[in-house]
């Protein structure tokens, strides 16, 4: 047989989402902590978050944001090396228009 469903009631929702925002752990560490599954923790945030009880900057937040500026920077940098590549072309071209712009004796 299937294991029973848990039932919780809004108040423990609430204050389960008032711990979430107030710990420095990332939100399946806080999961595996209260053997709630994580997407339930993530629909219980969606849903009783209130954001001045919540932190500036949280681990998860930093890890995140940290995670897309390497990924900006990546871009940047095959950007960059799109951008050489393209300014060396132009190089060679001017150089080959110049000798064969010179006319002949």
């Amino acid at each position: 047989m299937g294991e029973q469903r848990q039932r919780f009631n809004e108040a423990f929702k609430q204050q389960t989402v008032k711990y979430i925002q107030e710990q420095t752990k990332t939100m399946p560490e806080i999961a595996q902590e209260l053997n709630i599954p994580v997407k339930t923790l993530h629909q219980w945030k969606a849903k009783y978050r209130k954001f001045e009880s919540e932190p500036i900057a949280s681990a998860e937040k930093i890890r995140e944001l940290e995670r897309l500026l390497q990924e900006k920077e990546q871009q940047l940098q095959a950007k960059d090396q799109q951008l050489a590549d393209v300014e060396e072309q132009l190089a060679i071209v001017k150089k080959a228009v110049h000798i064969f712009s010179k006319p002949r004796k």
